[in-house]
């Protein structure tokens, strides 16, 4: 027996475990003209998959891997992150397992995909890219995102990526980069579907402004007692907005929000969604070069 063999039957017997138990909660969702996609067993009644899939609102079919057959129901859906939940009638034997930690360059994951009644598929292969936030091609931004060198078979969309584990690391789409697979991470995609769940759409929040990235003089950093290169200078405030009523005037800098750093406008955006929205949320901005705190309430913007 060679040096190698022992340490390779191992891993090919995690692998092979891994598809087993991640396969139990991959699930099949027919929900548009051409071939099916994949889908997760999100919760006991709800299955999560990829918005770009679900091209009719009804009649969308759910086969469960013991073969059955399920109608289920569009609970919400969000275009920008190409997520959408999905409600079942009955309860699941088997709900996908997150991975407690995110995904880590060079690691070792299977893309799984279940896109037709006669089974599961799986392909190998390792992180190769961390990144975000990125504009994607459906004109929403991706606070973060995956790439991997595992092969997107066709109908993989909506489908797990998972650990040699078994627990989902993200969720494969290739509705977002013009048809190229990307990874949602799953912390981001679990929270997409919870707010789903509680809401139907996800909440982005509004508080009336526009800006540009300015960099910040060395005096401006030490006045903050950090090192930030830029800030967003504010060239105009809505009357009567949430930013006006919060006390935010042109001319300011915006350096933080709820005490993370901001830089340039994309991440503001990203700061806005979800749960600060109609909440009060404290801005650290630069007012004449001298720190300020300020506390708005974020609005929500309509669709």
């Amino acid at each position: 027996m060679s040096e190698l063999e022992n340490p390779l039957n191992a891993l090919s017997e995690a692998l092979t475990a891994a598809v087993e138990k991640a396969g139990a909660a991959t699930l099949l969702v027919d929900a548009r003209r051409r071939f099916p996609a994949s889908g997760i067993a999100y919760a006991p009644n709800m299955v999560l998959t990829a918005d770009h899939v679900v091209e009719r609102e009804e009649d969308i079919m759910v086969i469960l891997p013991n073969g059955s057959e399920l109608i289920a129901s569009l609970v919400g859906r969000d275009p920008s992150s190409d997520l959408a939940l999905l409600r079942l009638p009955s309860s699941l034997a088997a709900q996908a397992e997150i991975a407690p930690g995110e995904a880590r360059l060079g690691q070792l994951v299977l893309a799984l995909g279940r896109p037709s009644a006669e089974g599961i598929q799986a392909s190998l292969g390792v992180v190769s890219a961390i990144g975000g936030p990125v504009r994607t091609g459906r004109g929403g931004l991706l606070e973060r995102y995956l790439r991997t060198d595992a092969t997107p078979y066709p109908g993989f969309s909506g489908g797990p990526l998972v650990d040699t584990t078994g627990r989902v690391v993200g969720v494969n789409t290739s509705g977002l980069a013009r048809g190229a697979s990307l990874t949602i991470p799953a912390s981001l995609a679990w929270q997409v579907a919870s707010t789903l769940a509680k809401h139907g759409h996800i909440r982005r929040g509004f508080i009336g402004v526009r800006s540009q990235p300015v960099a910040l003089p060395v005096a401006q950093q030490k006045a903050l007692g950090r090192e930030q290169p830029s800030g967003l200078l504010l060239v105009s405030v809505e009357e009567g907005s949430p930013a006006e009523k919060g006390g935010l005037l042109v001319g300011d800098i915006i350096v933080a929000l709820a005490g993370k750093p901001v830089t340039d406008p994309d991440e503001l955006l990203a700061a806005l969604t979800g749960d600060v929205v109609g909440q009060p949320t404290p801005f650290e901005i630069l007012r004449g070069g001298k720190p300020l705190q300020v506390s708005i309430t974020i609005g929500e913007r309509r669709a």
